[in-house]
């Protein structure tokens, strides 16, 4: 049983790489900050570490996907993330590809519990 568990948990992380990117680009379109990032996605039931946002965040501000500022009026500095224009035509793209990929998944699977 600890191999077939070990087996799925490498499996489902697989998956959820898979859409990480899609997830977090999903959630910029407005700026935010990456605690308030982390808590939102989580409210909506995707879970994300910190040590994979932070470093997704400036690999997609690297591919000018995303566009940070900082905010140091408050008590402490924050640097806030949003979609660029690009971000914008490559979520929408990702959004398609996405909806075609489950609703092939979905006929694949259907076909099983026939």
């Amino acid at each position: 049983m600890g191999e077939l568990n070990e087996i799925l948990s490498s499996l489902i992380l697989e998956l959820r790489r898979g859409t990480i990117v899609l997830s977090v680009i999903s959630q910029l379109n407005e700026p935010q900050y990456g605690y308030t990032l982390v808590k939102s996605m989580e409210e909506k039931g995707v879970s994300i570490d910190t040590n994979t946002l932070y470093p997704l965040l400036r690999r997609l501000e690297k591919q000018e996907l995303l566009v940070s500022e900082w905010e140091t009026d408050g008590s402490k500095p924050r640097k806030y993330y949003k979609r660029t224009e690009l971000g914008d035509v490559v979520y929408e793209r990702l959004t398609a590809q996405w909806r075609e990929m489950t609703e092939s998944m979905n006929r694949l699977l259907e076909q099983e519990t026939i």
